[in-house]
């Protein structure tokens, strides 16, 4: 299964369908994690890439816990003076459901050249309909 480079031939990746609706993002983000890196299988390697595919619907319908619905602020900065962004959690849930979860789950993954392929593998829509219905897909509660 492994080369000598550590490198994985003949890998078979499971595909994952997750339904967001309900469920804590922070909660969902850490599951999704394990999962795209692969820490659910028996032959985890962090150096190694054994992880899976992820599907999650429904990213509209994600909750917050507290005020967070509120208060919460995605900021990023343009790298001109005085040109910080701020993004309230409401505006960005009505416009790009997608990246809320995409960008929690970005932060709970390791920060090195294998979080841009673990990220590749996660694929995120706001309804309940998904293009994927070729794969073997297994169904996550």
């Amino acid at each position: 299964m492994e080369t000598d480079t550590g490198k994985v031939k003949n890998m078979n990746r499971i595909w994952y369908l997750i339904d967001a609706k309900g469920k804590v993002l922070g909660r969902l983000a850490s599951e999704i994690a394990i999962l795209l890196r692969g820490k659910n299988r028996v032959n985890f390697d962090k150096s190694v890439d054994l992880g899976n595919y992820v599907i999650v619907i429904n990213a509209e319908k994600i909750k917050l816990t507290g005020q967070k619905e509120e208060q919460k602020l995605y900021r990023y900065h343009t790298n001109y003076p005085g040109s910080l962004k701020e993004i309230p959690y409401t505006r960005l849930r009505r416009e790009k459901p997608e990246f809320i979860i995409k960008k929690a789950v970005t932060g709970m993954l390791p920060d090195n050249k294998l979080r841009r392929k673990f990220i590749r593998r996660l694929k995120i829509y706001k309804g309940d309909l998904h293009p994927h219905s070729a794969q073997n897909i297994e169904i996550l509660s």
